[in-house]
């Protein structure tokens, strides 16, 4: 038991040191693909191809001023950003990026534990972040903070529903809530559940978007109308909080999204080439590459979806999300029980 919840704690340690890296250079990564895309530099004074900016970034907001509303209630006003980030560190805990590796003696998989209520644990994590957000808007006794607020929380009902009802098309076929037997049901079936849930891998990359309120779904934070939105009032490692949660939130998604739909950690043509990829390791050490690679696919994806798309008015994002994406993954969760039960 002691073994195990010493392998539990560095394997945790170890994730969000990854993660919180991750974060810091995603901002690097964004910034250089959308001045590209702008044609502009971006950072590139601070170290080689401005790797260092994110650091520089990072010790500006340490020390920056922090400055809070006379009337705000400081308890809250200081425990939003927490609730908000604390929920995007741990969600990646019941998600494996890797298959098992021998070490020390001891079989070791790349992931910090498997839960066969995976599912559940990731959609009611997912669902405590907005706490954070409507009280940093209530908490700031401001009225457009507030009003952010109010749409992050409205925002979330409307699109978790459609993502939840995507999801299900998943569990149908796999049979499990395990987040290991997902993926391990698409190796035995040599397919992505990509190719077989289509609808659903759709719906669910849009409403992660709009559960991570990026663009074009980033209302919450409307500069023309709410000036920043929820976080207005906030500066210096408070703000910070913030941001990171943002980033952290689009790994953690992009890396759901790759283990719902896209093998996991599994390598390309895991049954066609699995000579191959067992001897050189693929199903084993490098296995958390292949996953890694894949997140990173859906990030860039997420980046140029910024730099392309406009944002929603409000009423429409709310229609989109009601209107069309709601219904089209409940047709997909009929479709797909239908068809099953024809199959079974």
């Amino acid at each position: 038991m002691t073994a195990l919840i010493i392998e539990a704690t560095i394997k945790s340690i170890i994730l969000i040191v990854l993660l919180l890296t991750g974060f810091a250079y995603m901002t690097w990564i964004e910034r250089k693909m959308v001045a590209r895309f702008q044609v502009r530099y971006g950072p590139n004074r601070v170290g080689p191809f401005g790797l260092l900016q994110p650091v520089a970034d990072g010790i500006k907001l340490l020390f920056k001023e922090e400055v809070a509303p006379a009337q705000a209630d400081k308890t809250l006003f200081t425990l939003a950003p927490v609730i908000t980030v604390v929920p995007a560190l741990i969600l990646l805990a019941v998600v494996p990026i890797g298959g098992q590796v021998t070490l020390f003696g001891r079989s070791i998989s790349f992931a910090i534990t498997d839960i066969n209520v995976g599912i559940l644990y990731v959609l009611a994590v997912t669902s405590i972040s907005v706490y954070g957000i409507v009280l940093a808007g209530w908490a700031s006794n401001s009225k457009y903070p507030l009003l952010g607020g109010l749409r992050s929380s409205a925002q979330m009902i409307s699109y978790e529903l459609a993502m939840g009802l995507a999801i299900l098309g998943v569990l149908l076929l796999a049979g499990s809530m395990s987040m290991h037997e997902i993926v391990r049901r698409q190796m035995e079936g040599g397919v992505w559940y990509v190719f077989l849930q289509p609808v659903a891998a759709v719906v669910f990359i849009l409403t992660g978007l709009a559960e991570v309120n990026r663009a074009p779904f980033d209302m919450p934070e409307a500069e023309q109308e709410l000036t920043a939105g929820y976080h207005t009032e906030y500066s210096g490692m408070k703000f910070a909080l913030f941001f990171m949660a943002e980033y952290v939130k689009m790994i953690g998604v992009s890396g759901l999204a790759v283990t719902l739909f896209f093998g996991g950690w599994l390598p390309p043509f895991p049954n066609l080439l699995r000579g191959l990829w067992e001897a050189i390791g693929g199903f084993t050490w490098l296995s958390p590459l292949w996953f890694t690679a894949k997140v990173l696919v859906l990030l860039v994806v997420m980046v140029w979806l910024r730099a392309t798309l406009p944002r929603f008015r409000y009423d429409r994002l709310m229609a989109f999300g009601w209107k069309v994406l709601l219904p089209l993954a409940l047709l997909n969760v009929i479709v797909t029980a239908g068809v099953l039960a024809l199959l079974g």
